[in-house]
């Protein structure tokens, strides 16, 4: 049985899609919803933050699984729908726990399991398309090691507010590095892919 093409997805747009979620994102929060926002933050808490990434970075993942070699529609959606629940268990770390309370770790590691499963599929599809074609491009794997690391940064600063040591004990100051990591690591796919893609 041969596959079928349900339909295109160019790079361009899904580029443009994940910067334009985080720039509607941030102009809320710093415009009309900016009240709203920073009581929020007084609670320990920014729903907003968890939406946008459930989305921009599920499309993000999608799109390293793409370059890496994925085109089959069931899998992308299945690494999108995985992807999402992880940042959905994020959201819930927040909703679950408030500063200065022993935290339930539970969301948190369960947010891990789910967001290691994206990582793990593109790992075996960049093998197997190396194997297959001895053509992966280089900055696919720069994509891939860059974005992993940054990723993984997002939970690691989420693990140092809820430990609460040093600057980390001030939640605003790691909604700030929230900011600055989705800043870097939408930057750094958007700039890998055209540098990659779309350049030539």
């Amino acid at each position: 049985m041969g596959s079928t093409v349900l339909w295109d997805l160019p790079v361009a747009p899904a580029v443009a899609l994940f910067l334009a979620l985080a720039a509607v994102d941030h102009g809320l929060m710093a415009g009309p919803l900016r009240r709203w926002y920073e009581d929020s933050l007084l609670q320990g808490v920014n729903p907003a933050r968890w939406l946008e990434y459930s989305v921009s970075a599920s499309l993000m993942v999608v799109l390293i699984a793409m370059l890496s070699g994925t085109s089959d529609a069931t899998a992308l959606i299945a690494i999108f729908g995985v992807n999402t629940a992880m940042i959905l268990f994020g959201w819930l770390m927040e909703r679950t726990n408030r500063p200065g309370e022993v935290p339930d770790w539970r969301p948190f590691w369960f947010g891990c399991v789910a967001g290691a499963v994206p990582w793990i599929a593109i790992t075996l599809q960049l093998a197997v398309s190396q194997s297959e074609t001895d053509s992966v491009p280089t900055f696919v794997f720069a994509i891939f090691v860059t974005l992993f690391l940054l990723f993984n940064s997002f939970a690691l600063n989420q693990w140092l507010q809820y430990r609460g040591r040093g600057r980390w004990a001030n939640y605003v100051y790691g909604e700030r590095v929230y900011l600055v990591l989705s800043l870097v690591a939408k930057s750094a796919l958007a700039w890998q892919v055209f540098g990659g893609t779309l350049a030539g």
